[in-house]
C-alpha cells in the first residue's frame, strides 16, 4: 500500500530550481522563484491551493543557542508525545521553534536564574502592571536573547525543549497549475523576510529557508498539500479579475497556466502591483508572453514608488471601474484578490464598493448587498494574510 503524504506525514521533496524573481538592484526586499519536484509521493493540488512547508532551522542559529544556554548538542532529548530520543541539536534543528518567546517562557526563564539581579530585573519586567508593555517586551524578543540577556540561565536539555513550541509550516500559494507544469511539479513565489526586533537582525525562518539554505538537488524539503477554497471558476468561459500584488500574484499565474492549458476561452484581467516596475515586475516576460498569445487578455500594474505620488493596485481598479462592472455585472466574471489582509484586500473592497454604486447605481446598502451576492456564488473570493 502507498503511503499516505500530509501534514502530520510530510514528504521529503527535492528543489530543482531557486531563482531571483525580483531584480538584485532592489536592496530592500528579495522575491525568489521555486521549483519542487514531488516525485512519487502522489501528492495532487490544483489551482488555488497551497504548499505547506516545514523549515529548518539554520546550524548557526542552532550553534548560538547551544553556546548561549551552555547546552550539549549531543545530549539526548524526547519531546512531547514521541516514543524515541533524538539528540538536541536535531530537536533543535528540525523539531522546535528557536523564534519568538512566549510569556511562559519568559516565566520559565525567570525560574531558572541564578543571579539573583538578573532575577529582579527580569522579575520586575514581568510583573509590570501594564500588560500591553509587557506583550510588547516578549514580542521583541526570540530564545536567544533570553540567554543573551540573562546569562545566568540554567537549564537542563529536556526542561528546555519542553518549554518549546514545535516548529510550524508555513503554507504558501502555489504558483504553478498541474495542467501546464506536470502533476508532479510544483512552483512557489516566496518573498525572503528579513527584519529587526530587540537590536537584532533576524530571518523568516521559513522564507530564509527556501531563500537561501535549503540545498538544491536534495530531497529535503519536508512539504504536504494543503486544498483550498479558492481556484478559477469550473466554467472556463467567464472572466477572471484577479488582483495580486507582490507575491500576492502566485496563484494567479497558477490560474493563467490552468486556462492556457486548457485552451480556456474565458477572458483573464490581472492586476498587480508592487514598488518599482524596474525591479519587481515579477515574471514580467511570462506576462508579456501571456498578452501576446491571448491567455491574459488584460494587465493593469500600479508601481508605488515610480514617482512623487503612490500608486496602488486599488487606485487603479477605480479607473477601470465601468469596464470591472461590465466584467462582473454583464459577463458572470469572478473577482479574487491574494495577498496582505491588513490593508491591500480592505482597500480593494472599498474600491469595488465604491465602483458598484458610481457604474452599477446602488446605494449603500445596496452596493452591500451586491458584494454579498457575490460571495455567496462563489464570485468573490480571497487568499489573504
Amino acid at each position: 500500500m502507498a503511503e499516505i503524504y500530509n501534514k502530520t506525514n510530510p514528504y521529503l521533496a527535492t528543489l530543482t530550481v531557486r531563482r531571483r524573481a525580483n531584480s538584485p538592484e532592489n536592496k530592500a526586499k528579495e522575491t525568489v522563484h521555486l521549483e519542487i519536484d514531488l516525485g512519487d509521493s502522489g501528492l495532487v493540488y490544483k489551482s488555488g491551493d497551497s504548499l505547506g512547508v516545514y523549515p529548518r532551522n539554520t546550524d548557526k542559529l542552532v550553534d548560538a543557542v547551544l553556546a548561549a544556554y551552555k547546552l550539549d548538542g549531543n545530549a539526548t532529548v524526547t519531546l512531547p508525545k514521541a516514543t524515541t530520543s533524538i539528540s538536541l541539536r536535531q530537536a533543535l534543528t528540525t523539531e522546535l521553534s528557536l523564534g519568538k518567546i512566549t510569556k511562559k517562557f519568559a516565566q520559565f526563564a525567570l525560574e531558572n536564574l541564578a543571579c539573583e539581579e538578573q532575577k529582579a530585573a527580569l522579575g520586575a519586567i514581568l510583573a509590570n502592571p501594564d500588560p500591553l508593555a509587557v506583550t510588547a517586551w516578549v514580542d521583541a524578543r526570540h530564545i536567544i536573547d533570553i540567554a543573551e540577556e540573562y546569562p545566568s540561565i540554567q537549564v537542563t536539555p529536556q526542561a528546555f525543549v519542553e518549554q518549546l513550541r514545535k516548529q510550524a509550516p508555513r503554507l504558501y500559494s502555489i504558483s504553478s497549475s498541474p495542467k501546464y507544469v506536470g502533476a508532479n511539479k510544483v512552483h512557489l513565489t516566496v518573498a525572503v523576510v528579513r527584519y529587526e526586533t530587540n537590536g537584532r537582525q533576524r530571518d523568516g525562518v521559513c522564507s530564509t529557508f527556501l531563500g537561501e539554505y535549503a540545498p538544491v538537488g536534495e530531497a529535503c524539503l519536508p512539504v504536504f498539500v494543503a486544498n483550498s477554497h479558492f481556484g478559477p471558476p469550473a466554467d472556463t468561459t467567464v472572466p477572471m479579475i484577479m488582483v495580486g500584488p507582490g507575491t500576492g500574484i502566485a496563484p494567479f499565474r497558477s490560474f493563467v497556466q490552468d486556462r492556457k492549458a486548457e485552451k480556456a476561452t474565458g477572458k483573464n484581467w490581472l492586476f498587480f502591483g508592487d514598488q518599482h516596475q524596474k525591479t519587481d515586475f515579477l515574471y514580467e516576460e511570462e506576462w508579456n508572453q501571456a498578452l501576446a498569445d491571448g491567455s491574459l487578455t488584460k494587465l493593469s500594474c500600479a508601481w508605488s514608488r515610480d514617482q512623487d505620488y503612490k500608486i496602488y493596485v486599488q487606485d487603479k481598479i477605480r479607473e477601470a471601474g465601468a469596464e470591472i462592472w461590465q466584467w462582473l455585472d454583464k459577463e458572470n466574471g469572478t473577482f479574487f484578490i491574494c495577498g496582505d489582509a491588513k490593508r491591500m484586500a480592505k482597500d480593494v473592497e472599498a474600491a469595488l464598493i465604491e465602483i458598484f454604486k458610481t457604474q452599477g447605481g446602488l446605494d449603500d446598502a445596496g452596493a452591500a448587498d451586491y458584494l454579498k451576492a457575490l460571495k455567496t456564488a462563489g464570485r468573490y473570493q480571497k487568499d489573504v494574510y
